[in-house]
């Protein structure tokens, strides 16, 4: 958390020394379902993806290089002010996991299979971060009308902190935990001990996303946006069981809707 309240710190710190520049800003809220593909089920399956599905909302601001708020005036015409604008947002996400595939059907009645289909666990993930949006249009002239809708991309690194949680209804005599650690019995035996660990910590994470903008009126526009985020950690979800198959660590995927309001 320390971490997080640094990070937010320095934006703060940002946005003020940014303010005297004179650029505009802009704020918005936005809110959408996820799915995270993690070591939850089998990858790139289609019923471990849309099952693994959740939630997430996050506040954003954008920095716009394109009119300057202590004149009421566009800056000077230059490519960079005119496609490019800086993104900071804070956001949260969760996710109910489970496993789906092959390895829980009903017609797999093993210890293993039932382990499996005991095992659950929530994921949930406070994100603080910064992304550069191009759009391909001009700025200047979405914001005066001469279009509704405007595309844009944008890749960025967010600072995520994780704080997962497990469970598991498997009955075995051993208890789920034993002292503060997760008895391994009661889980898939193929993992290694150590493979399920609920320990709360922090990663660092890469973030694209591709979107559009429609501008509703002179102060506001909506968005939607599709993000991919990749997380340089596999500990995200709680579960890193090391098999041959685990060969990425945990990412997401985020379909979400925004409303953007300009302030200047």
């Amino acid at each position: 958390m320390k971490y997080i309240v640094s990070a937010f710190c320095m934006f703060v710190v940002f946005q003020t020394s940014s303010a005297q520049l004179g650029f505009s800003h802009e704020i918005g809220v936005i809110a959408g379902s996820l799915q995270l593909r993690s070591d939850y089920g089998i990858r790139e399956n289609t019923k471990t993806n849309f099952g693994n599905s959740g939630f997430g909302v996050g506040l954003v601001h954008y920095l716009n290089f394109s009119y300057r708020a202590d004149c009421n005036c566009y800056t000077t015409d230059n490519y960079f002010n005119d496609h490019f604008k800086l993104r900071n947002e804070i956001s949260w996400n969760r996710t109910k996991l489970e496993h789906f595939g092959k390895f829980v059907d009903p017609n797999r009645t093993s210890e293993d299979a039932e382990r499996l289909r005991s095992h659950r666990g929530v994921a949930k993930n406070l994100d603080i971060g910064t992304q550069l949006e191009f759009f391909p249009l001009s700025i200047r002239s979405f914001q005066s009308f001469s279009y509704r809708f405007t595309p844009f991309v944008s890749l960025g690194v967010h600072y995520t902190s994780y704080n997962p949680e497990v469970s598991t209804t498997y009955a075995n005599p051993d208890p789920l935990l034993v002292g503060d650690v997760l008895e391994p019995s009661n889980f898939y035996s193929g993992w290694d001990p150590g493979s399920v660990d609920a320990t709360s910590g922090s990663a660092w994470s890469l973030v694209g996303s591709i979107g559009v903008r429609y501008k509703l009126d002179k102060l506001s526009d909506l968005m939607l946006d599709f993000r991919y985020q990749h997380y340089f950690s596999d500990w995200v979800d709680g579960l890193n069981h090391q098999l041959d198959h685990n060969k990425s660590n945990d990412s997401l995927i985020w379909l979400n809707i925004g409303y953007i309001y300009y302030l200047n």
